[in-house]
């Protein structure tokens, strides 16, 4: 049984974009936060099967919150998705442990793809 998916964004209509996506396609949205600290909390709280989490976010961004998340479950799975789809950021997400990257503004199939690639 599916434990759900924890969606992180300082943008509220982008949390709901992505939750409208996943639910559309029978995913089940268990969570979610505006920014890395609360993802954290957040994560603790409900383990996630997923977490997909934004990187610039205020308090804390999704880099450092992915290798929060990697510190308290090795076997997190994260997918990072940013406006900003410069190298760098990608390399450092998946450093930091994400499994995908999805840039914005998304396709809904390229999230689906992704969030599929990863929880299978």
């Amino acid at each position: 049984m599916s434990k759900g998916i924890l969606i992180v964004d300082d943008a509220a209509f982008m949390r709901m974009m992505i939750k409208d996506v996943l639910t559309k396609n029978g995913f089940e949205v268990i969570g979610e936060a505006e920014n890395g600290q609360k993802a954290v909390e957040k994560y603790k709280e409900l383990d996630p099967e997923l977490t997909i989490m934004d990187i610039t976010m205020p308090e804390m961004d999704g880099i450092e919150a992915v290798k929060e998340i990697k510190n308290l479950d090795g076997n997190a799975k994260v997918i990072m998705c940013s406006a900003m789809g410069q190298q760098a950021m990608v390399i450092e997400a998946i450093q930091a442990g994400a499994k995908d990257f999805i840039v914005k503004p998304f396709q809904a199939d390229r999230v689906i793809e992704a969030v599929k690639k990863v929880i299978g």
